[in-house]
């Protein structure tokens, strides 16, 4: 017997009525309407009746396409709000017509949603979503700009975990593997009893929601590209959202330009050169090895192939010198030349160990990158320093449509601003060198006294002398950081 989606008045002959509850007409991937044409394609169906057109699709191609499949199987289509014969060619422009504008429709609102839902985040709002690990969803609601949202507050059994996860990643000693084998060796799970994985620290590591924001923060996301919605100024330690927005093509964090970053209304728990050290040391993760372990030499992280730039993995042998140094990308893919020769690691260290020494020789002073300046008038300086680049920023935006006049006026007000930013500058120069001698003796003295230095301490002071190393053809280049 022929089903038939009829409907005449209150009688109903073979009625079938499907319906796809919580599914959009988008597209055609909704299951009753799958049922529905697998039905059509055993000859059950002879008619087709939907309320309206946009119930049944709401894209110009599908709904094209429908139609030529129904005809295909001898299936009329019929819709109660809208008349059209689609046997005449008038009838079956007037409904490509209405599909037209059901498309229309259905993207306007997209938009608008998509709109709202930029506009309201680059306020601050909650824009909903699963509540980020080390905070719960406040009760209270607060007031943005005359408008009710919530916002997180720090949970504190949940958060002193993941402070402890961010101070084992800032010891460069540990790794992702490490952190986790750390926490299951001490019995530390999720408050929800699950195991850590690798990949839920690693995204927690990249989010500034636990950051406690300033003029650091601020300068690493403007650094990377990022658009930054709030003045430096109200860096004051406040978390972050940090969102793709309508301009960057990526999701991942890893890749932070163009995406928009606000502050949030909580405050964050991470300090911000804590976070800023294992942010760091996530955007360098590209080019360290994930093979070779800190232990095995002081170098590790910084020897790289001079040709491909990977980092360069130390091995063991039953030779004179025990270990050597090898490309990781020839070793794992064999896809570099490598280095040109073997290298032996006691070698290279007694190299650097003694180009180290020459080079503090020929510095008086020393300054250590990682030292966190609290001075401050520095402090105040920096951020007057971001001030002024940014209203020179915005003046050079203005010269494209600038007449002879305005041209004048951009031209001197930024040479009276660059002026301000060298005696700035200058200020914080002085200020930076009386800071530098504390950590110069720190350094020379673990220098001096190297075969007794730990191996924690050598790794320290390469981390502050120097950047990277290039091996080539037995050739050694140091990038120093002074």
């Amino acid at each position: 017997m022929v089903k038939m989606l009829y409907f005449e008045e209150c009688n109903c002959i073979n009625l079938d009525v499907q319906i796809d509850k919580g599914y959009s007409g988008k597209n055609l991937d909704r299951p009753d309407f799958e049922r529905l044409c697998q039905d059509i394609k055993q000859g059950l169906i002879k008619r087709v009746i939907v309320y309206k057109l946009d119930r049944i699709s709401r894209s110009i191609l599908d709904f094209s396409n429908l139609m030529i499949f129904f005809e295909k199987h001898g299936v009329e289509f019929i819709s109660t709000t809208e008349k059209f014969d689609t046997s005449t060619p008038v009838g079956r422009a007037m409904l490509n017509i209405c599909i037209v504008f059901a498309q229309l429709e259905r993207e306007t609102i997209q938009q608008r949603v998509a709109d709202a839902y930029h506009s309201r985040s680059k306020q601050s709002f909650y824009m909903g979503g699963k509540i980020p690990y080390g905070f719960k969803q406040e009760t209270e609601t607060i007031e943005i700009n005359g408008i009710k949202t919530s916002k997180y507050v720090i949970d504190h059994e949940e958060s002193s975990q993941i402070k402890l996860i961010y101070s084992l990643y800032a010891d460069e000693n540990y790794s992702l593997n490490d952190i986790v084998k750390y926490l299951l060796e001490n019995k530390i799970y999720k408050t929800n009893g699950a195991k850590w994985q690798n990949c839920w620290i690693s995204d927690m590591l990249r989010n500034p929601v636990y950051v406690q924001s300033d003029l650091s923060v601020y300068q690493f996301f403007k650094s990377q590209g990022a658009d930054i919605v709030n003045p430096a100024s109200d860096f004051i330690g406040n978390g972050c959202y940090l969102y793709k927005g309508t301009v960057s093509t990526t999701r991942t964090q890893s890749d932070l330009k163009d995406k928009v970053l606000v502050l949030a209304p909580h405050e964050g728990f991470i300090p911000p050169e804590l976070w800023l050290k294992c942010r760091m040391r996530c955007l360098k993760n590209k080019r360290l090895t994930t093979t070779c372990k800190a232990k095995n030499s002081w170098l590790t992280g910084k020897t790289k192939c001079g040709n491909c730039g990977y980092a360069l993995i130390i091995k063991k042998s039953k030779a004179k010198w025990g270990r050597y140094c090898v490309c990781s990308s020839k070793y794992n893919r064999n896809t570099c030349e490598g280095t040109g020769g073997t290298i032996y690691a006691d070698l290279l260290e007694e190299y650097i160990s003694e180009a180290i020494k020459n080079k503090l020789a020929e510095f008086d002073e020393l300054s250590d990158y990682r030292k966190k300046d609290t001075n401050p008038k520095v402090e105040k300086n920096q951020l007057k320093l971001v001030e002024i680049d940014n209203e020179i920023d915005s003046l050079l935006k203005k010269v494209t449509n600038a007449n002879e006049i305005l041209m004048d006026y951009i031209n001197n007000k930024i040479d009276e601003l660059d002026k301000e930013k060298k005696t700035i500058q200058q200020e914080n120069f002085v200020s930076a060198q009386m800071a530098k001698q504390e950590n110069l003796d720190i350094v020379r003295n673990h220098v001096q006294n190297w075969d007794k230095t730990s191996f924690s301490d050598k790794q320290s002071v390469v981390n502050i002398l120097i950047d990277v190393i290039h091996v080539k053809n037995g050739e050694i280049a140091v990038q120093w950081n002074i």
